[in-house]
This record gives C-alpha cells, sequence and structure tokens, in this order.
C-alpha cells in the first residue's frame, strides 16, 4: 500500500558554490537544463517519507539508499512516492515528467554500530593546498576528513529552510536532518580536493544515532574506489559521520563522478 505522495519545490542552495554542476551556465554546457538541485537535497526530500512512516526510530537505526538517475531543478516539483514492501519501503522521486531517483528504507530490529577506531580521523588541507581530484589524491586506501561543523540554532533553521522540511519532528526536538548528515560525505571529498564540476550518484545509508543543536558533526571517510565508467571518472568512500567526534550518527558508501566526462575529454 503506497503512503501519501510528499511534494517539494526543489531548492537548488549551491548555485554559487565551487561545483559549477549547481551554475545555470556550466549545467547547460554540460546538456542539462539548468543548475542541478544537488543529489543530498534530493536525499532529504526522500527521508520525509520514511519519517513520517516509522517517526524517530528511523533516525536512530533506519537504513537508506538513493540513486540519481535524472537531474532534479530549482523551481519544479518533486513527487517523492513510497510503497510498502515485505523488506520496507521502495522510493521514486519524479520531476518535470521524468523519473530522476529511485531508493528504499528500511528498520531494522536493531544495528551495531561500527567501533570509531577502526576508521582513521584525517584532517583536511588548507582550502588553498587542496590537490586536483585524480587518480593520486583519490587513491584507493586513502583516509579523508571534513571541517567539522558545530550545528547552531540559526543553521539548523536554515538547513530545514533550504530542505523544505515540513515534518515537526526536527525543529520541536532540534535534531539535525539526515540530508546533512550525507551532506558531510559530500564534503569529506570537496574540503580534500578540488571538484571543479562534480556529481553525487548515490550512497547507502545505515542510521547509527541522532545530532541535534550544539552537536559539532565530522567525517572519516576511506576511498574504496576509484575507477572510469563511459568516459566518467568516479571515486566511492566508505564514511562514518560522527557528532562531537564519538558518537556514530551514520555509516555511508558514498559515489560521486568526481570528474565528468565533458571536463575529461577537454583536458
Amino acid at each position: 500500500m503506497p503512503l501519501q505522495p510528499y511534494h517539494v519545490s526543489a531548492n537548488n542552495t549551491a548555485k554559487a558554490s565551487e561545483n559549477k554542476i549547481h551554475d545555470d551556465a556550466t549545467a547547460r554546457r554540460f546538456g542539462f537544463a539548468g543548475g542541478l538541485v544537488g543529489g543530498v537535497h534530493v536525499y532529504a526530500y526522500m527521508t520525509h517519507l520514511p519519517v513520517e512512516h516509522w517517526g524517530r526510530a528511523w533516525l536512530e537505526r533506519g537504513t537508506g539508499d538513493c540513486k540519481f538517475a535524472k537531474p532534479v531543478y530549482e523551481g519544479d516539483i518533486a513527487e517523492i512516492t513510497a510503497e510498502v514492501t515485505g523488506d520496507g519501503l521502495t522510493m521514486k522521486v519524479h520531476s518535470h515528467g521524468e523519473l530522476c531517483a529511485t531508493g528504499s528504507a528500511a528498520l531494522p530490529l536493531s544495528v551495531t554500530p561500527p567501533s570509531v577506531a577502526d576508521f582513521q580521523p584525517s584532517t583536511p588541507p588548507a582550502h588553498d593546498s587542496r590537490p586536483a581530484a585524480d587518480e593520486q589524491s583519490l587513491a584507493v586506501g586513502r583516509w579523508l576528513g571534513m571541517n567539522p561543523l558545530t550545528v547552531t540554532a540559526d543553521f539548523h533553521a536554515r538547513d530545514l529552510s533550504d530542505a523544505r522540511e515540513t515534518d515537526p519532528l526536527y525543529a520541536k526536538d532540534g535534531i539535525v536532518h539526515p540530508g546533512t548528515i550525507l551532506r558531510c560525505c559530500n564534503w569529506v571529498l570537496s574540503h580534500n580536493v578540488v571538484l571543479p564540476a562534480w556529481m553525487h550518484v548515490g550512497s547507502k545509508v545505515q542510521n547509527l544515532g541522532i545530532a541535534r543543536i550544539g552537536d559539532t558533526l565530522s567525517a572519516r571517510a576511506r576511498v574504496t574506489q576509484n575507477y572510469e565508467h563511459k568516459g566518467h571518472k568516479f571515486v566511492e568512500v566508505d564514511a562514518l559521520v560522527l557528532a562531537n567526534e564519538r558518537t556514530p550518527l551514520a555509516r555511508v558508501t558514498h559515489t560521486a563522478i568526481y570528474l565528468p566526462r565533458q571536463l575529461a575529454e577537454a583536458a
């Protein structure tokens, strides 16, 4: 039985970011209609239905995954649908008449967090000292970290607005949105290497706990794959997102195109 669809007016919050895939002019040169709404934001929209279905428990121990097939654009309506299956929920995101993303969510009875000690801490280089993203800077086995982020009340309010979140749970209890937890996995890439135009293409998430206003977010990630497919260069990381450098929030397999073929061909 499907849940009621959830509709979001998509919000491109990264138009001015270093990642020019969110810039209209650059994205059009790549063959898109305009700047792409970030994958972590589309995932944020998707998480509304698992939280509606299972409540806070899903944020504490639920699983989710997402794969992005087509862009979602600024101002377009993203329709998120979910169908209850034997394994949990299967989800789809439609926008401007196309299937843009697919995913699933489940709620295991219990989960055992990995040991934080198994994930090596790493301090990103100074912003101006980051190397270009390539096979060496994103070599398999390399450990990556992010510049820590303390969640203030102002950041939290802006973040919920950016995510177009309508569930009152987050504002009422000061809970950090799961889209922001996933965004930490973007930061372990962008805080370590220069990525002129890149695309998050999918993630598998095991939620492990809740962060709140006042907590400091960080992440430890190991590069597990670096490969080429259809001219694009991909990177995959195994990341552990933490609160206050000690409490696991999520373990994520995070995949991105770090060098689109359009840039590889121009190099």
